[in-house]
């Protein structure tokens, strides 16, 4: 009989299937539909479904998969394409594994296809543990590589969804680890707009079929229950059309920790009356005692029910196999030669050349080196957070094994230990260094150091760092090794700034590879030896101190990120070398003057004087005039990854809509500013700290907005 019901026809339209189901249900079944686990309802039909399911970089924690860098890793690429890809890749996966279970009978956590991914929230402080599930610093990257994210995810098909993306955490959701159920962030209104929800904005605009709600306040009000950002922000002013989970457990800290409400019953009638339509957690059980209070009513409930069933439709759920893409997927795809591949690709684009005095490319017949650090042969340091697992996962002192000449011997001593007190007595690592030509040392953090909220073992602040500095043993070992090695190149792992100006002062050359996933040995041994020239680019600064950092727990922008900060980072966001000398000509515009509505055309020539093709990030920055009350240093208003074969000229041109120059006034509102600006177009951040470092002078031109 289920068979023959409307709401199980793929050939009625999804709001007619959606009223044929919402009024076969009863209240409790409507209440159990509002939750992240949802039971089956034999009568009708209706198979049970887990809506918990992560894919921050490759399938996460439903075992095998392809492990793709770190989200930071994947915005150091700067590269909307090969995230796209990866996202597609990982959507093929996560498909396959789905069908897989339904097959075997399995409806558990994440193993549905509905993926809280991606991060977007703005990487602030680099003290937060959860900063490398983000794209960075900068609200333009992040949305251009999350809206890339989100189009690899959620496919092209015009019926189907490939699998759901989920905007998070919103909003101004980025540490302290330990306050994030308590605190309020209060951000001026500019800050609010410039900054914490552009992102979230262009993920809403690209069509992401999720936002999740974050844990904090934000103005006063609950994230999942806030009338000003779910009702006047995301429905009202972005015209949001899909449904909003909450963070899991959030729910819950409107009573226990936030007390607006008095108890759970409150707690989920405010959430779903402010439009949080599905609850990580157990809380809207009490949905049921809500509507027998009078706190809401069931219409108000199935207006939620009605948001998740559509995603439940788009995604296929209750449609028969043989009409939805992608069911007949394979699980031979996942982990496969081809996606590894790619997961290589990935952590190549994704090293940052941060020194080099010419030690680096590797030549051919050194006859031994040395990898030695606490992260050279550490698996986690390859992972991150919220992963999937393989079975091949590639060390970076395998990688650098594997890649050797035959010829070169190599020598593995772990060297020193991630951050406890080195052990005293006689350590051979510097002995063996003082016989090696080249020492590459392994330094920095892995996911114990830092993560989220109850995922690390060693923080002592809840996943987040008290400090960005290397660890002391660490530095302490380095400056030891320094007086033995005969070359020395630094690997720095991590999922954001370690601010180490001894590691640049002592070290030949200087590479930060981030988590680099499963294939960040191949990857970092393919840029050591010069197999590709390395083309990544920091998405966040990286300042000199941890002195340098406003306080932790204040959300203003003020003295944070390239835009605003004034004092000299120790590498500037957008920042990375290359193996070729690069030269960019003059900047040319199409026009003196722009008026609003209006576009401006900026070009310029991007010279490479080597003999070898490499790939370069041409990035166009916007410094507003500085009279603009609080204005930015800088911003970063478009780039383009482009390939240069070796002695090439390439021609580079950006088009810039009058939009892009608009300025954020102190109520938050986008206005034209008329004024001089200036266009800068180079290979990092403006000021001088790139070009000290070894990049080419920018090119600039000013314009005159009218």
């Amino acid at each position: 009989m289920a068979a023959t019901l409307p709401f199980l026809d793929p050939d009625q339209p999804v709001a007619a299937r959606i009223d044929d189901l919402v009024a076969r249900l009863s209240l409790p079944e409507k209440i159990n539909q509002l939750l992240h686990e949802n039971n089956a309802v034999p009568r009708l039909g209706v198979p049970a479904y887990n809506w918990w399911n992560e894919a921050c970089h490759g399938v996460g924690r439903n075992g095998r998969a392809t492990v793709f860098p770190q989200v930071i890793g994947l915005a150091a690429t700067w590269n909307r394409a090969l995230v796209q890809r990866v996202a597609d890749t990982i959507a093929d996966e996560a498909r396959a594994k789905h069908h897989a279970a339904l097959a075997a009978g399995r409806h558990g956590q994440y193993q549905g296809l509905t993926f809280w991914t991606p991060n977007v929230n703005i990487f602030r402080d680099p003290r937060w543990g959860r900063g490398q599930e983000t794209f960075g610093e900068d609200p333009c990257l992040t949305g251009e590589l999350g809206a890339a994210m989100v189009r690899g995810l959620q496919g092209d098909d015009p019926k189907y969804l490939k699998t759901s993306a989920c905007a998070k955490h919103y909003a101004v959701h980025s540490g302290p680890e330990q306050e994030r159920h308590t605190f309020d962030a209060r951000p001026t209104p500019k800050d609010l707009a410039e900054t914490y929800l552009p992102a979230f904005g262009k993920l809403v605009r690209t069509g992401v079929e999720a936002v999740m709600g974050a844990y904090n306040r934000t103005l006063g009000e609950p994230c999942c229950a806030s009338p000003f950002l779910l009702g006047e922000v995301l429905r009202k002013r972005w015209g949001f059309r899909g449904h909003v989970v909450s963070d899991c457990g959030a729910i819950d800290d409107f009573h226990r920790h936030h007390h607006v409400t008095p108890d759970a019953a409150a707690s989920a009638a405010l959430a779903v009356k402010n439009g949080c339509d599905l609850n990580c957690g157990c809380t809207y059980n009490d949905l049921v005692v809500a509507v027998q209070r009078g706190l809401i009513t069931e219409a108000e409930v199935e207006v939620s029910l009605r948001r998740l069933l559509a995603t439940k439709f788009k995604l296929g759920l209750f449609d028969p196999p043989s009409r939805v893409p992608w069911s007949g997927l394979s699980t031979a795809i996942v982990d496969c030669d081809a996606h590894r591949a790619l997961a290589r690709t990935a952590a190549v684009e994704s090293i940052v050349l941060l020194k080099n005095n010419g030690v680096l490319p590797l030549r051919a017949d050194h006859e031994s080196l040395l990898v030695t650090g606490p992260t050279a042969a550490n698996v986690p340091a390859l992972l991150g957070n919220y992963y999937g697992f393989s079975p091949r996962m590639v060390t970076l002192a395998e990688g650098i094994l594997e890649r050797a000449p035959e010829s070169c011997r190599v020598v593995y001593r772990m060297g020193c230990p991630l951050s406890s007190p080195m052990a005293p007595g006689v350590n051979y690592t510097f002995g063996t260094a003082a016989e090696n030509e080249i020492t590459i040392a392994v330094l920095g953090l892995d996911p114990s150091l830092e993560g989220e909220e109850g995922d690390t073992v060693a923080s002592s602040s809840g996943g987040d760092r008290d400090v960005i500095e290397l660890p002391q043993v660490q530095r302490n070992f380095l400056i030891e090794l320094r007086q033995h090695a005969r070359k020395l190149v630094v690997v720095l792992t991590g999922g954001g700034a370690i601010a180490a100006p001894e590691v640049h002062d002592l070290a030949d050359a200087v590479l930060q590879v981030w988590y680099p996933g499963c294939e960040g040995g191949r990857a970092l041994a393919a840029v050591l030896f010069g197999d590709v020239s390395p083309s990544g680019k920091l998405p966040v600064t990286v300042p000199r101190r941890t002195a340098d950092l406003p306080p932790f727990d204040d959300y203003a922008m003020r003295g944070r990120t390239y835009r605003f900060a004034t004092i000299p980072p120790l590498y500037p966001f957008g920042f990375g070398l290359g193996y070729a000398r690069l030269g960019y000509g003059s900047l040319a515009l199409g026009a003196p003057t722009l008026v609003a509505g209006g576009s401006l055309v900026a070009a310029t020539t991007l010279t490479n004087f080597s003999d070898r093709a490499v790939v370069e990030t041409v990035q166009c920055y916007l410094i507003p005039p500085q009279d603009w009350p609080e204005a930015p240093l800088a911003t970063l208003v478009d780039f383009q990854k482009i390939s240069l074969p070796a002695g090439a000229s390439v021609p580079v041109t950006f088009t810039l809509p009058a939009a892009a120059f608009a300025q954020v006034d102190a109520t938050g509102r986008s206005v034209h500013a008329p004024g001089t600006y200036t266009l800068v177009v180079g290979s990092a951040s403006p000021g001088t700290v790139a070009t000290a470092l070894g990049a080419p002078a920018p090119a600039t031109a000013t314009v005159r907005l009218i």
